[in-house]
């Protein structure tokens, strides 16, 4: 299955440029998980249930890479 993980920093920014691509690639609504939260701050309540929820050979989109983690080191701890 696939997924998209979108996230913007403030309430002010939006996140439909993001989910817009992901409509456009196939992933249902449903399937989209989302955001409002500075990188900095460890917890990122949907992107926690979008992992949670993940099996192997699942996918996650994301529009750009920083959208998901705030650093190689972020980056890699997610994916173990």
């Amino acid at each position: 299955m696939i997924f998209g993980y979108a996230r913007v920093s403030t309430n002010e920014q939006n996140l439909d440029l993001q989910i817009d691509a992901f409509l456009k690639e196939g992933i249902r609504n449903k399937n989209i998980y989302t955001d409002k939260v500075s990188s900095t701050k460890e917890e990122r309540r949907k992107l926690g249930k979008l992992m949670d929820y993940v099996r192997e050979g699942d996918t996650i989109m994301v529009w750009k890479l920083d959208r998901l983690a705030r650093s190689l080191i972020h980056f890699t701890k997610l994916m173990i």
